[in-house]
């Protein structure tokens, strides 16, 4: 059953950014959970090398975001553009060689990401002007008042696999299903702005620090177990929020890939329904906004 929203009384706004250039600090080095020290290419600037449905675990990186990391300057104006982008929205270069080349929004972290097709990518560089149409904050799902929706485009809700259950119940779709002792950092931050690092969530972890989450994709929908995003990130039992992994490796304890957040609610509000094809790149396949061809399998069972 498809889903009734408030959809025509939303407005939308043009934000403007730029692509921010990568950035270190003189001390250079890091450490991961058993005390091995990297340095590693991750947040700001170009990246390639990650789409939208291809894995977000693997890559030697450090905070991996895909496609172009966007900012503003003024400390406002980028308040604006975190807490009003939503994942979906169509990101325009303005400037440079790749001017005019649409992208779409992935999600947020340090920066707005935004996934572009590679022929793109590399006519791009840090410090190209870019548009961001503002739409989805303020969307609501009318048959479904106890689920909160965050940083989600309406037009890309048709086609997520979110449907109104037999029972009434939201039926969601997730790729993976992520336990409350993941949730790293992000929590008590505001679910508009950043996302939420998953811990154990990356190949070579001592044994004792996996959570199974090593296969996760860019883009896969997850549902995160006793967690509420509604006004903040935290633990609260008998919870559960859907989110869009937006970020990739990091090997910094406490951190690793992350979903923006894009519903929050009481568990009873839903039917979470295992389906390993559960990808944003589906949805934007759906949408004519593919940045790749990648594909995945479907492996369907309901939850009890």
């Amino acid at each position: 059953m498809s889903l009734r929203t408030n959809e025509d009384r939303l407005v939308t706004q043009i934000l403007t950014g730029e692509v921010w250039p990568p950035q270190a600090d003189r001390h250079g080095y890091r450490v991961d959970p058993d005390g091995h020290p990297f340095i590693l290419p991750g947040m700001g600037g170009v990246t390639m090398g990650a789409h939208v449905g291809e894995a977000a675990t693997g890559h030697a990186s450090d905070h991996l975001e895909p496609g172009l990391s966007i900012r503003h300057a003024g400390a406002e104006a980028n308040a604006a553009l975190q807490f009003l982008s939503c994942v979906g929205n169509i990101v325009t270069v303005r400037s440079g060689a790749a001017a005019g080349a649409e992208g779409v929004v992935i999600g947020q972290h340090a920066y707005v990401l935004a996934d572009f097709a590679d022929g793109a990518l590399r006519q791009v560089t840090t410090g190209d002007a870019v548009s961001v149409e503002a739409r989805g904050q303020g969307l609501r799902l009318l048959d479904h008042p106890d689920v909160r929706v965050k940083n989600l485009d309406p037009r890309l809700l048709p086609h997520l696999p979110f449907s109104t259950a037999a029972d009434g119940t939201l039926e969601v779709g997730v790729a993976m299903r992520v336990p409350a002792e993941a949730a790293g950092a992000g929590g008590g931050m505001l679910s508009e702005f950043a996302n939420t690092d998953l811990m154990g969530a990356y190949p070579g972890l001592s044994e004792d620090l996996s959570l199974g989450l090593e296969s996760l994709r860019i883009g896969d929908i997850v549902v995160l177990e006793d967690q509420d995003h509604s006004y903040g990130r935290g633990y609260r039992p008998g919870w559960i929020t859907i989110g869009v992994i937006s970020t990739g490796e990091c090997r910094l304890f406490g951190h690793g890939p992350g979903p923006s957040t894009l519903l929050s609610g009481p568990v009873s509000a839903f039917t979470v329904v295992d389906d390993r094809a559960a990808n944003l790149g589906t949805a934007l396949a759906g949408m004519g906004r593919a940045t790749t061809t990648t594909t995945t399998t479907t492996t369907t069972e309901t939850a009890a």
